[in-house]
């Protein structure tokens, strides 16, 4: 997938078009998290899981300029991009390979409309707990799972279990079982784990294209705490192909107001005929204003290309990266400033061509392939049409001038 710069640049720079340009005021700044819990296993209490994206923004008192921006615009960039590079923790799970009969398929939405109970007892026994802990220490996190067969296949986010080394489900009637890795992905945020467990309850899917703005859907999983285990709550589809960038990845997902929190992820998105259509695991925060009802889903069309390919090899292939980590600057700040409006690359990977053919950080990419860019959504449209080991021109703007680079894409697994 491509690498691009964490969602809360693209809230940013959709505020920042109508904030004053002699404004005082802090700069609105809203963050996405990914919806885990961090438990100390000893501890009564959870705590939420530290992989916000957000930073304190600093106040333009702050700085020496009058009108309230940095003097140097690298210096402004810097307040919302980070300079390093992104890196995947590790899972030391054990892993096991699948040599079952299951077959992840997706329906069509059914015509029979469930009543909010019956989607609860329909679906709740297909809904787990997904327990991950770190070697020698009493920490680790908390969060949901989804049934897929009878055998013990269990679909999760990769980043309850990213940095542990052991993991285990808890089903609806409190039975725990040790889990091993089928495989795991941190582009897309899907994981597989196996238990060993028969008669298990499969959720059914369907299938999210058939999806539309406004409607009704439910969220089922385990926010807060353990004492909260199997919540559910009612929302609509709030939009559907969200391009969404967190922690160097863009992920296309579906958009809920249905409330979701610290321990529903990798729980179900469900239709009102009781399939799942998603999988939760982001929500939208802020430590400036108030947000509520902003939640994301991945879609189960992305789950069943990415778990399909998991139960065969243990990873997903021919997944083309240039290497870089970037956002976008807004017309103002680039008027304001004398630069162009483009991308900033606030990271190149290391062992990327990109890095290679001397990509640096602070450059502004202004054009792929000689399409000028201004999204990441940009630069994925294009990338995306190409596969690992094509050529990929980027026209690049550093300190007054226009250098053209040529990178080869290479596999996203490589470098990440």
């Amino acid at each position: 997938m491509y690498e691009d710069n964490n969602y809360e640049s693209d809230w940013y720079n959709i505020s920042a078009a109508s904030t004053p340009r002699k404004s005082k005021k802090k700069h609105r700044k809203l963050a996405l998290i990914l919806i885990a819990i961090l438990c100390a296993v000893s501890a009564v209490t959870l705590a939420a899981y530290g992989f916000s994206s957000s930073q304190s923004s600093p106040s333009a008192g702050e700085y020496a300029s009058g009108d309230g921006y940095p003097e140097n615009w690298k210096d402004y960039m810097n307040q919302y991009y980070s300079s390093s590079s992104t890196q995947e923790s590790e899972i030391g799970i054990e892993t096991t390979s699948y040599s079952g009969n299951f077959m992840f398929s997706l329906y069509d939405a059914s015509d029979t409309t469930l009543s909010l109970p019956e989607i609860y007892n329909q679906c709740i026994s297909s809904v787990v707990a997904v327990k991950a802990l770190v070697a020698d220490s009493t920490s680790g996190y908390f969060g949901t799972g989804i049934v897929l067969s009878q055998d013990g296949l269990i679909v999760t986010n990769t980043h309850i279990i990213e940095g542990c080394d052991t993991a285990s489900v808890i089903l609806q009637d409190g039975t725990e079982y040790p889990a091993l890795l089928i495989g795991a992905d941190s582009a897309s945020d899907i994981s597989v784990l196996k238990i060993e467990a028969t008669g298990l309850t499969p959720a059914t899917f369907g299938n999210s294209n058939s999806l539309q703005v406004g409607d009704d859907c439910v969220a089922i999983g385990n926010p807060v705490s353990t004492q909260l285990t199997g919540t559910m709550t009612n929302g609509i589809i709030s939009a559907i192909n969200r391009d969404i960038n967190i922690s160097g990845h863009t992920m296309t997902l579906i958009q809920t107001n249905a409330a979701i929190n610290e321990g529903n992820s990798g729980g179900p998105l469900i239709n009102m005929a009781g399939q799942v259509v998603g999988i939760t695991n982001m929500k939208a925060m802020s430590s400036v204003t108030s947000v509520e009802g902003i939640g994301f889903a991945i879609p189960s069309t992305t789950i069943q290309e990415v778990v399909s390919q998991l139960l065969i090899s243990g990873s997903v292939t021919n997944r083309p990266s240039i290497g870089i980590t970037v956002g976008a600057i807004d017309a103002v700040i680039a008027d304001h400033y004398n630069i162009p409006q483009g991308l900033y690359i606030s990271a190149v990977q290391k062992n990327s061509d990109a890095e290679n053919q001397g990509v640096k950080v602070g450059d502004i990419l202004t054009a792929v392939n000689d399409t000028p860019v201004y999204t990441t959504s940009d630069v994925s449209e294009i990338k995306d049409s190409l596969s690992v080991g094509d050529p990929l021109k980027l026209t690049l703007w550093r300190d007054g001038e226009t250098l053209e680079i040529t990178v080869t894409l290479v596999e996203y697994s490589q470098i990440y």
